[in-house]
């Protein structure tokens, strides 16, 4: 359910490292939290991130969510395919529904996040509440 590979926020968002560049997307549980995704408002390529601020909102038929950096960098490639099939994000979050890859500017910011074990200690905990 959640791959070993990624680093994960408490705000459920993934993180690939590729070298200088992070592949970001949402985790399985938020996207069963935030269900039938019908909008991605994308950053623009080139923007400046900073980590733990928003740079995305996810729409669904019942809310908009916020959509945090796992890491600051330079927003390098977005995923055009969620302009015109954003139910991409329910039906493989983890591969065709990535939002964004970005370059960058502190690769030790990684560390911060979460491992696979953390994160679903994290999950049990707020399940728990």
């Amino acid at each position: 359910m959640f791959p070993k590979e990624l680093k994960y926020m408490e705000s459920h968002e993934w993180a690939k490292s590729e070298g200088d560049i992070v592949i970001v997307g949402v985790s399985d549980y938020a996207q069963q939290q935030i269900q039938d995704v019908v909008y991605v408002e994308l950053p623009e390529i080139g923007q400046e991130l900073e980590q733990k601020k928003e740079f995305a909102v996810i729409e669904s038929v019942k809310a908009a969510f916020d959509i945090y950096a796992p890491a600051s960098g330079e927003v390098v490639e977005i995923n055009k395919e969620l302009e015109d099939a954003p139910e991409c994000i329910n039906d493989d979050p983890y591969g065709a529904g990535w939002i964004v890859k970005i370059l960058l500017s502190n690769p030790g910011e990684l560390n911060n996040l979460m491992s696979v074990e953390e994160y679903r200690a994290n999950l049990e905990g707020e399940v728990e509440a």
